[in-house]
């Protein structure tokens, strides 16, 4: 019996000692003057955010095609993620930014990082949300403590957003990236509805045609990115990932690439997520 009640004690010692250090998801919204509209957005807030004044490091952990800004969290598990990171010192303390941009009905719901007709979402991102948030959430506001991630759609987002501002951003975390588009499904016959736009900026701003096109100072400039592609051997968009692959060899730019078993679907985003908050933290500057 003294035994049954020593091992409940050292449960709940554990439960409450976990409670007490655990951090917490947030959610919060701006309108947005380019695009109209009133924008959601969660926000992971380490262990002592409200208690402390200091700046954190950002991480912007973009959703997928037909997903929200609560998919990392509802789906994803970001805060049980990210606590347990924290807690064993695999991940720096940090805050977790996840916008919106997007929803379920695709064709009638804009959804998409890049501008296109009606929905210039690249401007909205840089203009209007990293400031306002970095400013709100206590941000360190540099490329050095700053990272962005994502998975399929947000993948290439990602992917693209690194690969035009260099500057801002000291990693890209790539999952099942969406990084081009075949032209097929962009043909003069489809219907031009919101998903047909989507599908044609993704090819617009292609991840791979981007790299074909560069000069080397845009080349040398992708060099100051830390670079991980993480894409399951089963996922229908593997070969724009291998294919990614071997055009950053080919321009010498150095990332790392890992198929791991897997399709595209919440299982392989959630165990991606484990190792992608770790490689932010080691890209951080310390």
């Amino acid at each position: 019996m003294r035994k049954l009640v020593s091992a409940l004690a050292v449960c709940l010692f554990a439960l409450c000692s976990f409670s007490a250090r655990a951090g917490k998801v947030v959610t919060d919204s701006l309108y947005s003057n380019v695009l109209h509209a009133q924008v959601k957005y969660n926000v992971f807030l380490p262990t002592g955010f409200d208690k402390s004044e200091k700046q954190y490091p950002v991480v912007y952990l973009l959703h997928g095609l037909s997903g929200t800004y609560d998919d990392w969290n509802s789906r994803g598990h970001v805060q049980l993620v990210a606590d347990e990171l924290i807690g064993t010192g695999e991940a720096s303390e940090m805050i977790i930014v996840m916008p919106n941009a997007g929803g379920p009905d695709t064709h009638n719901t804009w959804n998409g990082y890049f501008n296109m007709p009606g929905w210039n979402y690249e401007d909205f991102f840089f203009e209007e949300f990293m400031p306002a948030v970095e400013g709100k959430y206590r941000a360190i506001s540099d490329k050095g403590h700053r990272a962005i991630m994502g998975l399929s759609m947000g993948g290439g987002g990602s992917t693209v957003y690194c690969q035009r501002h260099p500057e801002m951003f000291s990693s890209c975390y790539a999952m099942s990236a969406w990084l081009d588009n075949d032209s097929s499904i962009i043909s003069s016959g489809a219907e031009k509805d919101k998903r047909y736009y989507v599908c044609e900026a993704v090819h617009n701003h292609s991840a791979l045609a981007f790299l074909d096109n560069a000069d080397d100072e845009t080349k040398a400039k992708l060099r100051t990115v830390k670079w991980f592609f993480d894409c399951g051997d089963d996922d229908f968009l593997l070969q724009y990932n291998m294919d990614m692959h071997m055009k950053m060899r080919a321009a010498k730019i150095k990332d790392e690439f890992r198929v791991r078993n897997g399709v595209h679907n919440w299982e392989y985003w959630r165990a991606a997520l484990r190792l992608s908050l770790p490689f932010a933290s080691r890209s951080f500057d310390k």
